[in-house]
């Protein structure tokens, strides 16, 4: 039995078919039925599962629609979702290519319409005044305006039926004779022509009410408009007047040599002013207790008792004071240094460098697995070039620099009195380096031996930074940072991988410490593992688990952070993270809350008691907290980051062209410039001669060290030993292991590039098999 032809979609139609939908590896493409209905695409299994069972959604409004070739298309909706669908042929693809284009343009008009009519309210409640009058005055007329508007549209409706009436009236009467019906006729034709006369009236009458009222309203709406444009220049201007008093008060005070001690005494009431507002403003914010985030394996927050409020209000409103008087003291001590001949005159301020804010769009591929399979034949995996396809165009140093994306933390931490506030926003620093990882499934390029990467970013936020490749075998990197602002990161990082089937684990190894000059505070943590999903079949996602233990060296005092791993069953936020700080005794003091790819809040605890016990028998603590202050924000995307490798706005800078750079730097590398440019065939060349390269100049360096460090014939036994390890490396090689090394190696190899172990060699020792084979390429 034959399906019924689908019928040409027009904008307005809900548009419904067949199509196959590619599902995983193993299964390939399903049919599915596709319903396309208000800007959204829904599937279902069969049609009898539209009643109760819908498979997935997606948007059109956000969606992007592409071709790949006589049938199949792809919908995105920026990597979130994406569907590869199939029809049958090419005309039908073309009209479900042309009803969702329809459907998208449709969305999105929609879309701004509800922008434009959600801009027009305004975002906060008018303040009683001026504005909250002529606020409630314009909403007043614009219902007048409708209601006169919906009196015209009846009234229209009213005409076209009398006149149509009277129109038959006047046709039945040129068809009678005349005789005793006439007159009957004549009434009815009266009548009529009556009642259209009173609705024309009517209609003129309201059209002349809507057009004064309009009239009336658009002169009132013409002189707001240019009161308010006569005011935004008033305001221009005194904002031009202000900012030449505040030049030259600024250049009269650069050239004074002594510090007036009026202006001393001011400055000094203004801070002390300053800090008893501040109490005050906190007192006020703390009339209001909220629940932090739980975690119920662990503690438990609950809205603290108001008999905390006046305590609580003098320690907490105490520490902001603390942190703003500190600001305040940080800007006396840059104004006593200015007026200190002494120290050296301020230069004249240069113009911010503009960064570029894209590059080019990832370019579409076609990977032929059996290309890269039918290469590897005959040689040691450790030794097979993976494409650039499974890389992004940034190398390992620079997504390292990636760490100080958020460095107004720290330089927020720089300033804070108490430790354990300080602790607060190091923590949330930690947290914040994971978030640019959500979406970014593409591996860096692995750095080569002597490898830098230099981040110089003084004039634009006050720190810079410096990554080099310190090791080959095992990879390493040390990585140092240094800001103005008082602080200083240096980490060395080297990692550690296992590979478990369905995922990849990957563990981070070394540490990071954080040092704040002007309370010497010491902090160190480490990092925690992350695992990249789906490694075989479907898509890649990445997740971030573990603990991560913040220590201050200098007070004791600590933070312990606990990223949730995902699970299908839990009923908590995905990839959240909680965390506590406490001092030296063991008390605690703040709880945070948040996820790593979001945000995260800090509230402080103001009593903590011991609660039943949970799931698994062990005893909960129970805190009771203030009113949660967020502390950090993810940084929203570029737009179009979906096309380009889903980069922040500091990842786009990364590898941009810098004059002055160290001739090893990431930069520099022709690979890397290649992939970013779209030449993924010239980069795949070019990346395969830098590893050769790399290779043999490892290779001449272990035998000019092996020369120089033993006598000839020591020499000659080290080598005969070294040739046999690696031969024995080689033999040692299952049957099993070497099949799925040659199937699967662009799906696990390449995340483990790090790695010079083979992958079959890993793959037995994880396997715990011993079964041998002589090697196939050296007999």
């Amino acid at each position: 039995m034959s399906e019924p032809k689908p019928p040409t979609p027009t904008a307005g139609d809900t548009y419904k078919g067949w199509l196959f939908k590619w599902t995983n590896y193993i299964k390939g493409y399903q049919r599915r039925w596709f319903v396309l209905s208000n800007g959204l695409l829904s599937y279902y299994r069969t049609q009898a599962e539209m009643g109760h069972t819908c498979r997935g959604t997606i948007n059109l409004a956000t969606a992007n629609i592409a071709v790949e070739d006589s049938c199949n298309f792809v919908i995105s909706n920026g990597g979130a979702q994406t569907y590869h669908l199939k029809a049958n042929s090419e005309v039908e693809r073309q009209r479900w290519i042309t009803a969702l284009e329809l459907a998208k343009a449709k969305a999105v008009h929609m879309q701004a319409e509800s922008d434009d009519s959600g801009d027009d309210c305004p975002a906060v409640p008018p303040t009683p005044g001026q504005g909250g009058g002529r606020n409630s005055e314009v909403q007043t007329t614009l219902r007048t305006l409708s209601s006169k508007v919906e009196d015209l549209n009846t009234c229209n409706d009213l005409i076209v039926k009398h006149g149509s009436a009277l129109q038959r009236s006047l046709s039945e009467l040129e068809g009678i004779r005349v005789g005793g019906d006439m007159g009957e006729k004549i009434r009815q034709v009266t009548e009529r022509a009556t009642l259209f006369r009173i609705t024309s009236n009517a209609m003129i009458n309201a059209c002349r009410d809507f057009l004064s009222l309009a009239q009336s309203h658009s002169k009132r709406w013409q002189k707001a408009l240019q009161v308010e444009r006569d005011q935004r220049i008033r305001l221009e201007e005194t904002l031009e007047q202000l900012a030449k008093q505040h030049n030259h008060l600024e250049r009269a005070f650069r050239g004074a040599t002594v510090l007036p001690p009026s202006f001393s005494n001011a400055s000094l009431g203004n801070k002390g002013g300053a800090s008893g507002k501040g109490d005050a403003s906190d007192e006020d914010d703390e009339n209001e207790f909220f629940d932090a985030m739980e975690d119920p394996a662990e503690f438990i927050t609950v809205p603290a008792d108001p008999k905390y409020h006046r305590r609580s209000g003098s320690n907490v409103s105490g520490l902001s004071s603390e942190t703003g008087m500190d600001d305040q003291s940080v800007n006396f001590d840059e104004l006593s240094l200015a007026s200190n001949p002494e120290s050296p005159q301020p230069l004249e301020l240069e113009p911010v460098r503009q960064r570029r804010t894209r590059i080019p769009d990832k370019p579409n591929y076609y990977l032929n697995l059996w290309s890269i399979m039918k290469n590897c034949i005959g040689k040691e995996l450790s030794k097979i070039p993976m494409p650039v396809n499974f890389n992004e165009p940034l190398s390992m140093l620079q997504r390292l620099s990636e760490d100080l994306e958020y460095y107004e933390l720290l330089d927020k931490a720089a300033k804070c009195q108490s430790s354990l506030e300080q602790m607060c926003y190091v923590a949330a620093f930690t947290v914040s380096s994971y978030s640019t990882t959500v979406h970014r499934t593409g591996k860096p390029f692995n750095p080569l031996l002597g490898e830098t990467f230099e981040l110089d970013r003084l004039k634009d936020c006050g720190y810079r930074s410096l990554c080099e490749q310190v090791s080959h075998h095992p990879p390493a990197a040390a990585h140092h940072a240094i800001s103005e602002k008082g602080w200083s990161l240096r980490q060395e990082i080297t990692l550690a991988s296992k590979f478990r089937g369905k995922y990849l684990s990957i563990m981070p190894l070394g540490s990071i410490q954080c040092i704040f000059d002007k309370s010497n505070n010491h902090y160190s943590w480490k990092k925690v593992t992350t695992t990249v999903h789906n490694i075989i079949v479907g898509k890649l996602w990445i997740d971030q688990s573990g603990e991560i233990d913040v220590v201050n060296h200098m007070t004791g005092d600590r933070c312990h952070l606990k990223f949730a791993p995902y699970s299908y069953f839990s009923r908590d936020v995905p990839r959240k993270v909680t965390g506590v700080v406490t001092d030296k005794e063991g008390k605690a003091h703040y709880v945070l809350s948040g996820t790593w790819d979001e945000k995260m809040e800090f509230s402080r605890i103001m009593q903590s008691s011991k609660g039943e016990n949970g799931t698994e028998g062990k005893q909960r603590t129970v805190y009771q907290t203030l009113k949660a202050k967020e502390i950090w924000k993810k940084n929203p995307l570029p737009e179009g980051a979906e096309n380009m490798y889903y980069f922040s706005s500091l990842a786009l800078t990364l590898n941009e062209p810098e004059e002055g750079v160290a001739p090893t730097d990431s930069r520099r590398r022709p690979d890397q410039r290649l992939m970013e440019d779209g030449r993924w065939d010239e980069a795949n060349a070019e990346k395969q001669r830098l590893e050769e390269k790399q290779r043999t100049t490892r290779r001449e360096r272990e035998r000019e060290a092996v020369k120089a460090a033993s006598s000839p014939e020591e020499g000659k036994k080290r080598r005969r030993t070294k040739i046999k390890q690696g031969k024995g490396r080689r033999d040692a090689v299952c049957v099993l292991c070497f099949c799925l090394a040659m199937f699967l190696c662009p799906f696990i190899f390449c995340p483990l590039c790090l790695s010079r172990y083979t992958l079959s060699a890993c793959l037995c020792l994880n396997a715990k098999l011993s079964l041998r084979i002589q090697s196939m390429t050296h007999p």
